[in-house]
């Protein structure tokens, strides 16, 4: 017996429909208040529901940020098969279904519908280890400070230029200060992180081999491959959003640029590493080289090096060994 259940989540709420069998009346629906004071209420409704145990139940969300994570923690430690899907898929399983209409209570039907289309092929949802999710609320957080700090610095910027009054400059300098020392706290409390894990311990060192990688770039990728299990180098370049894509449109012809599918704040931080590459990784210079000398322009020789070096990356992590240039420069 399986008995499948989708969620359409939002930050207040979760609505909730139970699926016994196909007919209209093997629909149980309920709206709940996203909370976790409300969870074993949950758990309790579902369990007298769908009358199996939880490992017989399997409950289909959507990825919605930060507002599906608490509830799928709960309900998998509760037993429960979980499947978080992606927003994308999900919605065009509800097109080939015909739904018209757009509403919680539809968009937790389908959710369920797609978790019993996609029972055999689909990989069910896993907690990441307690450090793992240490690390990425406090890389949340760093990610928020430092956009916090330049804003705070090009508004001095701004403020010095146009002789603003004294006070308005000592108030940002002010905030200046307390965010360099809040991004200093939060970046130790990682690193302390990394250190007590031997296995991240040791990833943060074979990325550090790498030239162009720096502290700040080892301690994103050393989260990016222990949250995420990637097969192959290319696999990681493409969830960083550097795969390359043809954009092409009337005379327009020929032009590849970065997919940009991912999260912004690594791929920034690998485009500043891949600058840094560029001059003095053996490898990567020579490949900018042979790109220029190929016509290509400076900006795709530069999305190449982002793209290599997250390769390379992962080649020391997969192969458990320091990074070895292949190219010997004069």
């Amino acid at each position: 017996m399986r008995v499948n259940v989708g969620i359409d989540i939002s930050k207040d709420s979760l609505d909730f429909c139970l699926l016994l069998n196909q007919t209209k009346s093997g629909r149980k629906f309920r709206s709940f208040k996203n909370r976790k004071i409300d969870y074993f209420i949950i758990n309790d409704w579902l369990l007298k529901q769908a009358k199996c145990q939880p490992h017989e139940i399997v409950i289909t969300m959507e990825s919605t940020g930060i507002y599906h994570e608490a509830i799928a923690l709960f309900l998998h430690s509760s037993g429960f098969q979980i499947i978080i899907s992606n927003p994308g898929k999900a919605k065009k399983f509800s097109q080939s279904l015909g739904l018209v209409h757009k509403t919680d209570k539809l968009d937790s039907y389908m959710l369920a519908r797609y978790g019993d289309a996609q029972y055999e092929h689909v990989s069910f949802w896993k907690p990441d280890a307690e450090n793992i999710r240490s690390i990425k609320v406090l890389v949340r957080r760093l990610s928020a400070l430092e956009k916090d700090r330049l804003r705070e610095s090009n508004r001095l910027e701004a403020s010095t230029i146009s002789g603003s009054y004294e006070r308005v400059l000592l108030s940002i300098k002010r905030m200046i200060h307390i965010l360099d020392d809040e991004i200093k706290e939060i970046e130790h409390e990682i690193d302390c992180i990394i250190a007590a894990c031997p296995v991240m311990s040791k990833n943060h060192n074979l990325l550090m081999s790498v030239v162009g990688i720096g502290k700040v770039m080892s301690r994103e990728l050393v989260y990016l491959f222990s949250a995420k299990s990637f097969s192959t180098a290319k696999q990681a370049a493409a969830f960083v959003g550097l795969t390359p894509r043809l954009n092409e449109s009337g005379s327009f012809k020929g032009r590849t640029t970065l997919s940009k599918i991912g999260p912004s704040r690594i791929r920034s931080k690998i485009f500043l590493a891949a600058v840094s590459a560029s001059k003095y990784n053996p490898d990567i210079k020579a490949q900018k080289h042979r790109l220029l000398s190929a016509g290509k322009t400076k900006m795709q020789a530069l999305g190449a090096a982002m793209r290599k070096l997250i390769q390379i990356c992962f080649g020391v992590i997969k192969n458990q060994t320091k990074y070895q240039s292949e190219i010997t420069l004069n």
